[in-house]
């Protein structure tokens, strides 16, 4: 059996057209669909799909993060330049040690405070960062890894406007995307 060609992820978010800009700055491409209430992006690399239900009851606070493994060094200057230029970042870490290893890493924050970790791995290390031991003894669970310090979320840039007019959906947009409906 051959593995998983693609990863799916789909996120409730509150504000769609929102989501949708700071996706497009994040992913430097545009949404493969938007349809009333969703959004979906095709990655190529990773190979992922990740898609957007436009449902504000639903989101989540809970939610830890996600992240990008970059392979070298240079894709990860690259790919913080470029999302400083959009005003993405929301901060740096460079040279630290989280989750047992060694990483140069970005954080981002899309409009519903998902927060995006871009990182790249060093090598394996016996400890994590000091700076993070405060957070670890505080969580319900002490094996928890990449808990970033507590920052306050600054706004979401203004940017151009969109190239397509979103409907507003109202109450309706919950139910844009139901199971078996083929919308993710």
């Amino acid at each position: 059996m051959s593995t998983f060609p693609r990863m799916h992820v789909s996120l409730y978010v509150s504000d769609l057209a929102a989501t949708v800009n700071f996706y497009t700055a994040f992913f430097g491409q545009p949404a493969a669909k938007i349809k009333p209430g969703y959004a979906k992006y095709v990655l190529d690399e990773p190979s992922l799909i990740i898609s957007f239900v436009q449902n504000p009851e639903r989101v989540h606070s809970n939610f830890g993060h996600l992240g990008f493994q970059v392979e070298t060094l240079m894709q990860l200057q690259a790919r913080l330049a470029a999302a400083q230029r959009a005003g993405l970042v929301q901060r740096q870490e460079m040279g630290t040690s989280c989750c047992y290893a060694k990483q140069d890493k970005f954080w981002v924050t899309d409009p519903d405070g998902t927060e995006w970790e871009v990182y790249y791995f060093h090598e394996d290390a016996e400890f994590n960062d000091p700076r993070y031991q405060q957070e670890y003894d505080q969580a319900a669970d002490s094996s928890q890894c990449c808990i970033a310090p507590a920052v306050a979320t600054k706004a979401v840039p203004t940017m151009a406007p969109m190239a397509f007019t979103l409907i507003d959906t109202g109450a309706a947009a919950g139910s844009a995307c139901t199971p078996g409906g083929g919308c993710c």
